[in-house]
């Protein structure tokens, strides 16, 4: 009996369980940690300024990090927060959910990619994916809605 077909049998069985779906995402997602924080914290522009400016550049690095939400809708759609000339927006774009777990995020014309590396319930890790390589990885948690009595 040959069973050289059962490995591609059981290969896409186990990806198809290990793989993650659009509809777990729905819900409120905070940014927590960036990486590239960490890189700019030990930059020698950063140590070497000014208390006053490395107090500035920690205050937009927590606003960043409160202002960035995402919120997976039903519909394979995303509402996120943005900065535009630092200004906060607000965008919309739809989603899907590639091969390999890559977070496909396309608004209008432009299209984003990020590779979901970490996944729970209330974690989700996402490495961009760019063309110059390594931005860091971003760390999200799920934001929990208290329900109003």
């Amino acid at each position: 009996m040959n069973l050289s077909f059962l490995s591609p049998v059981l290969l896409s069985l186990f990806l198809s369980i290990s793989s993650i779906e659009a509809q777990q995402l729905i819900g409120k997602w905070q940014l927590v940690y960036f990486d590239g924080i960490d890189r700019i914290r030990n930059s020698a522009q950063f140590r070497e300024a000014d208390s006053a400016t490395r107090a500035n550049m920690e205050y937009r690095i927590k606003n960043r990090l409160e202002s960035t939400i995402y919120q997976f809708t039903p519909g394979d759609s995303l509402r996120y927060t943005d900065m535009v000339n630092q200004t906060i927006v607000q965008r919309r774009a739809q989603i899907e959910i590639g091969e390999g777990d890559v977070l496909i995020i396309r608004e209008g014309e432009m299209e984003r990619k990020a590779k979901i590396v970490d996944f729970d319930e209330n974690r989700l890790v996402l490495e961009p994916i760019t063309k110059s390589g390594n931005s860091g990885k971003l760390v999200f948690e799920r934001v929990v809605e208290k329900k109003k009595d």
